[in-house]
């Protein structure tokens, strides 16, 4: 356990990416227990630390990454304190633009130089993971403003949950096109474009571009 730990302090990018997927496999028994839209949320602020530990080692301006943690850490506790759609909104959308604006900042971290490191391999997952986030949130801010923007095979008038919306995010961000998640309304629609488009260009430009480099520096 110790040489675990030391390897995750080593390299933030696999903590992140380790938590990431953790989450991954705990969400849907989290949703089953009778607190688990705050386990959930206590859960998210774990992830956002991290975020933030990684955000500080990226070019990015970091009062930026600051401002929107303590706006969605304020914004958790209303939430739980007493629930609207509007408090929920405002949540959902800070959360979509935090996690854009530190899949960015990993982004710039591995387009600064012309090295591959270890790090930055591990940072390839952490950013795929942060921008399946983003675009999650992104569509619960959708189905909150319109209602009825995904259906499914099961409950189809339902409004779609949390790993639901997630697991959507990664199919349309992975490009494999296995989800039963469908969007219907024309916003809904518009948001699954935006994803699409973003997995192809991460896919060809910044994974293309590390193995590249990898293979260049083993070559070498």
């Amino acid at each position: 356990m110790t040489k675990v730990h030391t390897y995750l302090i080593r390299y933030p990018s696999a903590s992140l990416l380790f938590v990431q997927l953790l989450g991954i496999v705990l969400y849907p028994f989290m949703g089953q227990l009778s607190q688990g839209r705050a386990i959930v949320g206590a859960f998210g602020i774990v992830v956002l630390a991290m975020s933030l530990r990684m955000v500080r080692s990226s070019p990015t301006i970091q009062w930026i990454a600051f401002t929107q943690a303590a706006c969605i850490l304020a914004l958790t506790i209303a939430v739980e304190y007493e629930y609207s759609t509007l408090l929920a909104v405002l949540l959902a959308g800070m959360e979509s633009s935090f996690y854009f604006y530190a899949a960015g900042g990993l982004i710039a971290y591995m387009m600064e130089d012309l090295r591959a490191s270890t790090d930055e391999l591990f940072a390839v997952g952490a950013t795929f993971t942060l921008l399946a986030w983003a675009f999650a949130h992104a569509f619960s801010v959708c189905q909150l403003l319109l209602p009825g923007s995904f259906t499914a095979a099961v409950n189809p008038e339902a409004a779609r949950t949390w790993v639901e919306l997630l697991y959507l995010s990664f199919t349309v961000l992975s490009g494999v096109g296995l989800s039963d998640i469908l969007p219907l309304k024309p916003f809904a629609r518009a948001l699954v474009m935006l994803e699409q488009f973003a997995g192809v260009m991460y896919i060809g430009l910044v994974v293309t571009r590390l193995v590249t480099l990898t293979v260049r520096q083993r070559s070498s």
